[in-house]
């Protein structure tokens, strides 16, 4: 892994190769960014919609006292939304926190982190030693990203889990906007019983 202080950038680069040229230029200096420690990037928007399936809520009361804003299990539109992407001192992961300030509700705080594998995967940590792996195209100059696979890790151990147990894959789609906005779809699709989870934005990044 990178010596140097993480970014998601740097990572995706690496990940997707000569394709990282085929991106939008606002996306790839969006992602060149390094967030040095204490210094975090920040961005701000808004969710237009936000739901779960009648299954996908079942998974987000269920994994609720473990992962708590990792499947949100409501339904709501048009509220706020704060990201902020940081990193710590000696470490190579790349950090992730966000507030969904839900109408009616009390604001929930879900952070994820992001690392590269020894074997050259992008694996996304939920919390609890859960995550996924990720793989990367581009499309039409944009950024998308698919789920390969949910895992729980123990004691440096990565044990798949089944498919079918899971809310299902992830497919997220950063859509550039301008050099100052940018969308974010984000659905979760079931084999077996179609979408459980959507979520969908447009954010702007906050001046440091």
């Amino acid at each position: 892994m990178s010596a140097v202080i993480p970014s998601e950038g740097e990572l995706f680069k690496r990940i997707l190769g000569p394709r990282w040229g085929d991106l939008h230029p606002d996306i790839r200096l969006r992602f060149d960014q390094n967030p040095a420690p204490g210094r975090p990037l920040r961005y701000t928007g808004q969710l237009s919609e936000l739901r779960c399936s009648r299954l996908g809520r079942l998974f987000g009361l269920l994994t609720m006292p473990l992962i708590d804003g990792a499947l949100i299990p409501y339904n709501d539109a048009n509220f706020p939304v704060d990201i902020e992407v940081y990193s710590k001192p000696g470490c190579a992961s790349i950090f992730k926190q966000r507030i969904y300030r839900l109408n009616g509700r009390k604001p929930i705080q879900f952070t994820s982190f992001m690392r590269e594998s020894e074997k050259g995967e992008v694996l996304e940590y939920v919390g609890m030693g859960l995550g996924m792996k990720l793989l990367l195209h581009v499309e039409d100059g944009n950024l998308h990203f698919r789920s390969d696979g949910y895992f729980w890790e123990v004691f440096g151990l990565r044990i798949a889990l089944p498919g079918l147990l899971t809310p299902g894959k992830t497919f997220l789609c950063h859509r550039n906007n301008n050099a100052q906005q940018f969308d974010i779809r984000i659905e979760i699709r079931h084999a077996l019983f179609g979408t459980t989870f959507t979520q969908v934005g447009v954010f702007r990044e906050v001046a440091s």
